[in-house]
């Protein structure tokens, strides 16, 4: 029997779009728990990633990436990103090596400042960079803050990211265990059916169609006949033009985006899965703040 103490906090991962740090997520989890995309603004809601050992529980909150918010559904994104700062233990700053600072890590910075909790630089995408620029971007981040830790990783490749662990393990405090140990997330199964279908979305059209379309999962039940999970999911679009997209020619597009997301549903379910989906036309869906809390993005919980 361990005499050594249980550690236990929440950590908000917290950057601008595309930084890596959903990369970041599920590589410490092990699987695919929020989706990936090289389209900025993938994640749109908070969620939690819940990484235990017999040891610590540290309860990661990968949040959408900040920007200068265009509509409604934007404005929810960047309040919820920043609502973390109220009810996490520490705070990951996420920024690409790859990239140099612009006038959206800045903003955040401004608000990191006030944190009244330990802020940790985290550098990604080091695997992108020569080793001899690294001291110079951190150089450049200390400059403008004073932060608890730094430290430089590659999500992507994994390297350095056992370094991360063990330096959040520091920080955090004694405590309970918030979830049990095999739970890997907060969110039901329907969020994640919902988001996987989105991803292949992301992954299959260009423009505008990725922003403006929103996923709900409406029905989760086994046909008794087949032993299958019978999943009946809509996706919302703005316009007539969108939806045309992404039914495709002959229904083909639906038919690959069915296909895609009902691989991956089948891996995190365990089961086997009959997917069926639909596509609604809901004018201006974004910026109405009725159909933003019934397609979940409910910026009142995070006031």
């Amino acid at each position: 029997m361990t005499n050594k103490k249980f550690k236990s906090g929440f950590v908000a991962i917290l950057g601008r779009p595309n930084v890596g740090k959903s990369t970041f997520m599920n590589h410490v989890m092990g699987q695919k728990i929020a989706i990936m995309s090289d389209k900025p603004q993938t994640t749109r809601n908070k969620i939690q990633g819940i990484y235990t050992t017999e040891n610590e529980q540290i309860v990661f909150i990968d949040t959408p990436g900040i920007h200068k918010p265009h509509n409604a559904l934007g404005d929810f994104m960047v309040q919820s990103a920043y609502s973390t700062l109220r009810e996490c233990d520490v705070v990951l700053f996420m920024v690409a090596a790859d990239e140099p600072r612009s006038t959206g890590e800045n903003m955040i910075i401004e608000r990191l400042k006030k944190a009244e909790v330990p802020v940790i630089l985290v550098v990604n995408k080091i695997d992108k960079i020569h080793p001899d620029r690294l001291f110079e971007i951190v150089a450049d981040y200390t400059s403008q803050m004073e932060f608890s830790e730094v430290v430089p990783i590659s999500a992507k490749q994994g390297n350095n990211t056992e370094r991360l662990i063990d330096t959040l393990s520091e920080k955090l405090d004694e405590g309970p265990q918030y979830f049990p140990e095999d739970q890997i997330t907060d969110h039901p199964e329907r969020f994640l059916v919902s988001e996987m279908i989105r991803e292949k979305i992301l992954l299959l059209t260009r423009e505008e169609v990725p922003h403006s379309i929103a996923v709900t999962t409406d029905q989760m039940t086994r046909d008794e006949e087949t032993g299958k999970i019978h999943i009946m999911a809509t996706i919302i679009v703005e316009r007539k033009s969108q939806k045309g997209i992404i039914l495709g020619k002959g229904g083909d597009m639906i038919r690959k985006i069915g296909k895609m997301a009902r691989r991956d549903i089948e891996i995190m379910l365990g089961d086997k899965v009959y997917l069926e989906t639909w596509v609604k036309i809901k004018n201006d869906w974004r910026d109405r703040k009725m159909d933003l809390a019934d397609f979940g993005y409910n910026r009142d919980d995070y006031m």
